[in-house]
Formats: C-alpha cells, structure tokens, sequence
C-alpha cells in the first residue's frame, strides 16, 4: 500500500469507475491516488509490471474480509443419514425428506446402510434400498460416489444440484428440520428382537 510498495513501475487502475490509468511510476501513482483522497493498493504484486488500484483501503479491506467470510460460509457440510435393508415405508419417508432438507441448503450428503447378523446373505435388498434413495434425489442431487461395500455397509456420496435444478418431492418449501442432529440413526431398528 502506497510507500511500502517496492516496484519502479506499476499498472493503475482506478477502483471507482474500473478505469485504467496505464503503467506509470510509483511514486506518480501514489501522487494521483492522493490527489483522488485515496490509497494506492497492489492487487497483482506478481505481475509484469505490478497491478495496483486506487481505492479507499479501509473500504478495500472491508470487502475483501466480507469475500473471504462468504468463502469460508459456503463450504459444504456432509450430512449423513443411515438406513436398514428391512427400514419401514414410514421411516424410509421421513429419512428422504431429511435428506431433501439437508440437500435444499446445500450440503452433500453420505447415504449408509449397515448389514447386521443374516442381512449379509441378502445384500440385494440394501442395494435395493439404496438405488430407491438414489432415484427418489435425482431431482436434488447427483451422485458422487455410486453404492459400495465397505465390510458390512454399504454407501454411497450425494452432491446437491445447482439451487436453481433443485426440485423438492416429499419435502415442502417451508418445512424444515433441526440441525441439532448430523447424523440421522434408525434407533428404533436396534431393538428388533434378532
């Protein structure tokens, strides 16, 4: 920022109006950025001949804060939801609207299902399951990761569609669900009397 930048020449760019003012000398530039009651800032300091614009710095570093705030805001969260091969058309309901709901504000989505005792005999019905997930969110997501094996579970990986492809089934717009819980378990599964 003006006198600590250390190059001969520089490329200026007047920040307002996005106007470029040429290759002139440093210390030109910051004389043209004082004029203007303005800081000279170098943007490009890699560049052949350095890039700097002429700004308001503290405005400057306000809205670079803000864009790396809205970086580090828009990383995505991955939600997990577990399934059971023998899960019940009810519990099976409300998983795929939690996962609309999780999807709808973009976070990816890891689907599992975990084969207990005999179920490993009958891994097709867990497949089953699972490509029935994959077909009920094509309308919010795309698949990462298709089903696999892994020991005893199966998985897959999920990434919501761009908001405007999104297109909720079994959840409406104004429902929504709690984010106390990341992980959605089939609690009432366990007791099954196996």
């Amino acid at each position: 920022m003006n006198e600590r930048i250390r190059a001969r020449e520089v490329r200026v760019i007047l920040a307002s109006t996005g106007e470029q003012l040429g290759v002139m000398r440093t210390d030109e530039a910051i004389r043209t950025a004082k004029s203007h009651g303005l800081d000279l800032v170098e943007v490009a300091p890699n560049a052949q001949p350095p890039v700097c614009r002429i700004v308001d710095y503290g405005k400057f570093r306000y809205e670079q804060a803000k864009h790396e705030k809205e970086k580090k805001h828009s990383v995505n969260k991955v939600k997990e939801i577990k399934f059971r091969a023998n899960i019940d058309e009810h519990d099976y309901l409300t998983k795929i609207r939690r996962a609309e709901s999780f999807l709808n504000k973009g976070n990816k989505l890891k689907v599992g299902l975990q084969f207990r005792g005999r179920e490993m005999a009958h891994q097709e019905i867990g497949r089953a399951v699972l490509e029935r997930v994959k077909e009920d969110l094509a309308t919010m997501a795309h698949v990462d990761m298709e089903p696999k094996m892994t020991g005893r579970a199966l998985g897959m990986t999920l990434s919501p569609l761009p908001a405007n492809k999104r297109k909720l089934r079994f959840t409406a717009p104004d429902d929504h669900f709690d984010d106390e819980d990341d992980h959605d378990h089939d609690h009432h599964d366990d007791d099954d009397g196996e």
